[in-house]
């Protein structure tokens, strides 16, 4: 059971957080490995902090990739321009792991959830839709040279009551020289009422501390895998706590939240539900989940539907995602879901 929310707060980032480029290079040196040999198998972990750059974690690919390159590439993509010091220490996979994976078993234990709503047409919460619409205007702004005095590093917040923002908010790394006023009229202007409309009625927040010059590596140290509400459904719903970025799809931590997330919406989508929200759990090198259940905000229960439509075996996941594929760096910022044209996004009759 789950229960509607009639106030709440959602988050997101920008792609120069320094969490998310952890993310981002996590996930561009899977998609590396996957382009070369899509049977690659990848846990990379990624941490930044004060000019220097780890990578760790475990591979077993045919791929050749130069994983520091690959990072320092990424980096300079999103929008820095400081030099990084990187430490590779990714290893070869444990065989240990191995045994289990290479018959088709979940490659971890845990739990994974999926939800969906009718509340949007992306299928997710309004305040998550609104808070990833401007993170990415936010960035697109930097990026066409609307507002000069941007720089990459940034959050977004609004806070939702009943289906009305109250609270809109923004934290961004911005240009020495700019006032925090004239920072201020440029986004009310150009991010929120844009994305928002009318902001009369809205209290707006912008940089509450008074000042964001240092962002990034250079202020702040980032991880992969800090921001999975973020990457899911803003906090509103039960995560099982694995991360997504950088492990491949026999990590069920992201292949079976993917397919929790496409069975959810599925639901939603063929009218079996208003709101749906799906769990799985699995044990490691066990192919068979060990429990599916899927209810409804009503409290009736939807798992006989999913069992009969959604095959959650590890490699029935990927085959029918089509995971093997080098589609997630792209993934990696602004939610894993409610995006057009991701394979768990896909509306199927059920």
């Amino acid at each position: 059971m789950f229960h509607s929310l009639e106030r709440y707060t959602t988050e997101s980032v920008t792609s120069g957080h320094p969490d998310k480029v952890c993310d981002q290079i996590s996930d561009a040196i899977l998609d590396a490995c996957l382009t070369q040999d899509p049977k690659s198998r990848v846990a990379v972990e990624s941490f930044g902090s004060h000019g220097t750059l780890m990578l760790g974690g475990e591979v077993k690919t045919a791929a050749k990739i130069d994983a520091e390159a690959i990072a320092r590439q990424v980096y300079k993509e999103i929008g820095y321009a400081d030099e990084l010091k990187v430490l590779n220490t990714i290893q070869a996979q444990s065989p240990d792991i191995a045994q289990g994976v290479d018959t088709g078993g979940a490659g971890d234990q845990g739990i994974m959830y999926g939800f969906a709503t009718d509340e949007t047409p992306e299928f997710l919460p309004l305040g998550v839709v609104l808070s990833h619409a401007l993170a990415r205007r936010l960035e697109k702004l930097r990026r066409d040279k609307t507002l000069t005095w941007l720089r990459p590093d940034g959050k977004t917040q609004v806070t939702i009551d009943g289906k009305k923002v109250i609270t809109a908010l923004t934290s961004t790394q911005h240009a020495e020289e700019v006032s925090q006023e004239d920072i201020r009229a440029g986004l009310i202007e150009h991010l929120f009422t844009p994305i928002l409309g009318s902001v009369d009625e809205i209290e707006i927040l912008v940089n509450p501390t008074g000042k964001f010059v240092l962002g990034g590596f250079t202020a702040d140290a980032g991880l992969t895998g800090r921001k999975i509400m973020v990457d899911t459904y803003g906090g509103l719903m039960p995560h099982g706590g694995g991360a997504f970025s950088g492990k491949d799809s026999t990590k069920v931590d992201r292949s079976a939240a993917y397919m929790c997330r496409f069975a959810a919406k599925n639901l939603v989508a063929n009218g079996h539900a208003k709101k749906a929200l799906v769990s799985v759990a699995y044990a490691i090198g066990r192919i068979e989940p060990v429990m599916i259940e899927a209810f409804d905000d009503s409290g009736n229960n939807l798992t006989d539907i999913v069992i009969k439509n959604f095959d959650f075996r590890p490699r029935a996941i990927i085959e029918r995602l089509g995971l093997t594929r080098p589609i997630f760096r792209e993934t990696a910022a602004y939610g894993h879901f409610g995006v057009a044209g991701r394979s768990w996004e896909e509306i199927v009759k059920i």
